[in-house]
């Protein structure tokens, strides 16, 4: 008899899921299991939380959801706070489990608590399984990917491939260990404050999906995926991606059969073009690894130290530069941004607040509900100048970028 523990990291979903496919297939007993850090790594060391609150409540939302569905399936999910190591070591001992299944993640971080795991004597399995096209598909070694996504996007086209076809969800979920009265308390949840524009959860992410095919909303991606007011201008996929709810995939296929239905156009390629670049941003991993992490980054340009004070109001949206300020409090009033306002305030803190990138990129994080730990480093490497682009960097003009996006100043009424 074969007993797995499933850990759930950032793929809290059931269907798409090659590492809980490949769980249920060799276990005879599966412990689904999700474990939050542990209390002293909360905080990020400029004072702030790590996670704000419209993403843990994403989080719980979605928790709940994986719940309900692996319930409904005989299973359940147990939840635990403290170091995955710590965790996993105990649980495994208590119900003599063989192995653990996992996602594989290519950050700093996260690749520390694999490591820390096998150093328990535990077999640890881990399956790639975030991006559109999966490593073995690329038409290149991944260590050897061109570091320009324009050259990286032509040797995807070329090659003809467009995204890895998605796995159904496993037709049986193994019954739960027998000896759960043994096993430690479970944690028992975070306190959070409802969030007013996304739902967590798998249930939801494909609901969503389907009515904004339903709406026939990808036609006039490309023309409004710009624009900074309103629900329907851009996707709104990533929350459910960064978290896993959905994969890639599966809105890439759902995306192809779309095009059979109603052509392609425009609209959908540029949909698939986002989500190229979101596959780039996790496959620069395996090239650079821990280079991405490093304060310089990729360039051996000099640091700079943001300033307190000015740090603090880029944070606020007390700056005095209308556009951003506008910017930066829908960020703390929803937990979300526009992408090409995300771009706009990045670039004003570090080239004209000349502040430290790596303090925007740890707000990033605390604030966005669909944080991403590959996509938000990428991007702010990629704006600052200390990533694979040649350009160095890009600074925006504040005042034209207010005056294309912004020309009657409605998204600064709306958030100053």
């Amino acid at each position: 008899m074969t007993t797995l523990i499933y850990w759930f990291r950032n793929d809290l979903r059931l269907t798409d899921n090659p590492a809980l496919v490949e769980a249920c297939l060799h276990a005879d007993h599966l412990l689904p299991v999700y474990i939050f850090p542990p209390q002293s790594k909360t905080h990020h060391f400029l004072g702030f939380p790590r996670e704000g609150h419209y993403r843990q409540t994403f989080v719980r939302e979605s928790l709940d959801d994986l719940k309900a569905q692996l319930r409904g399936l005989g299973s359940d999910l147990l939840e635990y706070e403290g170091e995955p190591a710590d965790v996993l070591a105990t649980l495994a001992r208590t119900i003599g489990a063989d192995a653990i299944y996992c996602e594989r993640i290519e950050a700093p971080e996260e690749m520390q608590q694999s490591q820390q795991i096998q150093e328990q004597g535990i077999l640890l399995k881990e399956f790639w399984q975030s991006s559109m096209c999966s490593v073995e598909s690329l038409p290149f070694p991944s260590q050897d990917m061109p570091n320009i996504f324009t050259q990286f996007r032509k040797e995807i086209e070329r090659s003809g491939l467009r995204f890895t076809t998605p796995l159904a969800m496993s037709s049986n979920i193994p019954a739960l260990p027998t000896c759960l009265a043994n096993l430690p308390r479970e944690f028992d949840g975070q306190t959070v404050v409802q969030a007013d524009r996304f739902t967590g959860g798998e249930r939801s992410a494909l609901a969503h999906l389907k009515q904004y095919l339903l709406r026939r909303l990808p036609d006039s991606y490309k023309e409004t995926r710009n624009q900074l007011i309103g629900k329907d201008f851009s996707s709104k996929f990533s929350p459910w991606l960064a978290l896993g709810c959905i994969s890639a995939r599966t809105i890439a296929a759902d995306i192809a059969a779309y095009e059979e239905c109603h052509g392609a156009n425009e609209g959908t390629y540029w949909l698939w073009f986002e989500l190229l670049w979101r596959d780039y941003f996790r496959f620069l991993h395996f090239k650079y690894g821990r280079q991405l992490y490093r304060a310089k980054g990729l360039s051996d340009a000099p640091l700079v130290k943001s300033d307190p004070v000015q740090f603090e109001r880029w944070c606020a949206g007390k700056t005095g530069e209308p556009f951003v300020d506008a910017g930066m409090r829908e960020l703390v009033k929803t937990g979300y941004l526009s992408n090409r306002m995300r771009q706009i305030v990045a670039s004003y803190l570090i080239y004209d607040l000349k502040g430290d990138w790596r303090s925007g990129a740890a707000w990033f994080e605390s604030q966005l509900i669909d944080y991403d730990v590959y996509s938000n480093q990428g991007n702010w490497l990629y704006l600052a100048g200390r990533g694979t682009d040649p350009r160095g960097g890009r600074h925006f003009n504040v005042a034209k970028q207010a005056q294309d996006h912004d020309p009657r100043g409605d998204y600064q009424r709306l958030w100053l």
